[in-house]
């Protein structure tokens, strides 16, 4: 037998394997973070990449505008703003002339509370912090992206600024394929019309995690956020443990290349074949906080598993499921072609949840161990469930055979496993 721990919550549970079907574990190439993250995204800020300096950008005269992550998201933007003040004041730009924009997409507004955690008292004391509502009724129409036509309504502080930054991370992306750089323009500071026409296209066979090329929903963020005239991005990579491994700075195409990159040499890993089961942890908290969060670590798994395989997701779940929408779409919808139709109607951050996993339900049975009542996880999931990891396991073999092949994935959410053969 083979022990494995995993983690989950804030603690680690142990499964047994068979020697014999085990396979082996697969866990992401990780990099400590840089021991001085602010000097980290100081140097980035000194040697852009495929752009001038920031400094050598504005004049003492302008009017800028800075793009932040909302609360649902982990970038460092108490590191990253204060940096990118220094440098704009250095050059003789005034606190008043700034305003830092909560690139709040179709979420909601920023509370006090999250935007001191977010960017701490100091910045909220000196320059005007706005968060962007998607529903205003003062949106710029900046033009309609070429390939997609999607009409770009954007933020009117955003669209009027001389100079337009915007900060954030790089790190896997459902639909976009990766987080950061253009992301800040769209969703993060467009109206609804033009996320909702975006978002849609997350039904194509590209629009999938760790895929740029010929990525619809990718390619319309790019062309919506050179539309919008972007001069300047930030954006750090992190590890798991949400230290800074890297920051780059520059040019909102070029920078946010050199992210993926790194992102790509951290966390996608080959492997040599699919496994009838794979049991996959999110990765302990706070990966694993709701089924919303954890479901990432089913989306890597299925890349490893084979047509009418298993799936065990070991994650805690403490705050249940996570996500209004995601739930009332699984309660409403109980097919994939349904959840496409409302997509293409009707998109509803949250409906893509439903939409993944209703479609990875089809081909797989996922089994969740998990602190979540059965209730919900059964009847509204649609999940098989098992209240400890080794019963779960064995429900598996029961289900695959007792020769089943099994591969472990300890950090599902951040890892992005590809088979190199071509074997099913």
């Amino acid at each position: 037998m083979v022990d494995v721990w995993l983690p989950y919550g804030k603690t680690e549970i142990c499964t047994r394997i068979p020697t014999q079907n085990f396979l082996g574990l697969i866990e992401p190439k990780e990099k400590p973070g840089v021991s001085e993250a602010m000097a980290e995204i100081k140097r980035a800020l000194k040697e852009p990449i495929g752009s001038k300096r920031l400094g050598e950008i504005v004049k003492p005269e302008h009017k800028v505008a800075i793009v932040v992550d909302d609360a649902t998201r982990s970038a460092p933007s108490n590191l990253m703003v204060p940096s990118v003040l220094e440098e704009l004041n250095s050059v003789g730009v005034k606190d008043e002339n700034i305003t830092v924009i909560f690139g709040c997409g179709t979420h909601k507004a920023v509370a006090r509370d999250d935007a001191v955690r977010l960017l701490g008292d100091a910045v909220l004391n000196r320059v005007k912090v706005i968060s962007h509502d998607c529903r205003a009724n003062d949106l710029v129409y900046v033009g309609t992206t070429s390939k997609h036509g999607t009409k770009v309504y954007l933020n009117r502080v955003f669209a009027e600024a001389d100079v337009r930054i915007l900060t954030g991370d790089v790190d896997f992306h459902y639909y976009a394929g990766y987080g950061g750089g253009r992301k800040s323009v769209l969703p993060g500071v467009s109206g609804e019309e033009t996320i909702k026409h975006n978002h849609a296209m997350l039904l194509h066979s590209n629009a999938k995690t760790g895929v740029l090329n010929e990525n619809p929903v990718h390619e319309d963020m790019i062309e919506a956020a050179r539309l919008a005239k972007v001069d300047f991005i930030v954006n750090v990579v992190t590890n798991s443990k949400g230290e800074v491994v890297k920051a780059f700075a520059g040019d909102l195409e070029q920078a946010f290349y050199e992210g993926v990159k790194l992102v790509d040499e951290m966390y996608r890993v080959p492997v040599d074949r699919k496994a009838n089961i794979v049991v996959v942890s999110s990765g302990g908290h706070p990966a694993d906080v709701n089924l919303f969060q954890a479901y990432k670590g089913v989306d890597s798994a299925l890349k490893i598993v084979k047509r009418g395989g298993v799936i065990v997701l070991v994650a805690e779940c403490p705050e249940g499921h996570g996500n209004q929408v995601f739930y009332d779409w699984m309660v409403k919808f109980n097919d994939v072609k349904a959840v496409e139709k409302e997509i293409k109607r009707n998109f509803v951050l949250g409906g893509h949840k439903a939409y993944y996993l209703l479609e990875a339900l089809q081909n797989h049975q996922i089994i969740l161990v998990s602190s979540m009542p059965d209730y919900y996880a059964s009847n509204i999931f649609k999940l098989k469930t098992a209240r400890a990891i080794n019963d779960a396991l064995n429900e598996a073999f029961k289900i695959a055979g007792k020769t089943a092949k099994v591969w472990v994935m300890p950090y599902g959410n951040f890892t992005h496993p590809e088979v190199q053969a071509s074997e099913e």
